[in-house]
């Protein structure tokens, strides 16, 4: 029986970004794994947390999913604070990895090697405003090529530090201009039984 941990990042701004498409996705993801066996926990950034107990979630998951919206090319400023904290305390801690993996001893050992939390999965699912043909084309100015996980490879790279592997991650595309909820659904079910099943 997996062990899912379900972070959402979702942050309010008025008129803006209420969080209706992102709790429905993780309605989705829940509902997805829970009918496949899985146990799951869900934390609410916005809500509160206690840090302690979010390296314990860490701990305890086989995988880890966010969710979250994409304000300014980025997770909200709150997710950014959660991770700072959550995986400092699993830093001293010792929990989730010891140091950079080099060693006065060993010191040209690969920068990254010392992750402590090998077999989980980890999964990022965004909600954008940008149209998927804003990626991965050579011709498109703002992202010049680059795909959305080269777009984030500052989050995947919090947890493939620690030893977590990445899986490709999932996004909604013109939420604002050309919203599909129905068929992104459908989308979101069908990535998560082949990433995970």
């Amino acid at each position: 029986m997996k062990k899912v941990l379900i972070i959402n990042a979702h942050q309010f701004y008025e008129g803006i970004s209420s969080g209706a498409l992102n709790n429905t996705l993780i309605t989705v993801i829940q509902k997805e794994m829970e009918d496949r066996g899985c146990l799951v926990r869900v934390t609410n950034i916005e809500k509160g947390y206690d840090v302690d107990e979010e390296v314990e979630k860490h701990l305890w998951a086989d995988i880890i999913i966010t969710q979250s919206p994409v304000y300014w090319f980025g997770t909200p400023w709150i997710y950014k604070k959660y991770i700072d904290e959550v995986f400092t305390a699993g830093l001293v801690q010792q929990y989730f990895l010891v140091d950079d993996g080099r060693s006065r001893q060993d010191p040209g050992r690969q920068y990254g090697t010392g992750g402590k939390m090998k077999g989980k999965q980890y999964m990022l699912s965004l909600t954008w405003n940008a149209p998927k043909e804003a990626f991965d084309d050579d011709k498109q100015v703002l992202f010049s090529g680059k795909s959305v996980d080269d777009v984030f490879i500052y989050n995947t790279a919090n947890y493939k530090f620690c030893g977590v592997a990445s899986v490709p991650s999932f996004s909604c595309f013109d939420v604002m201009k050309a919203p599909e909820v129905s068929r992104d659904i459908e989308r979101l079910k069908g990535h998560l039984a082949s990433v995970f099943f």
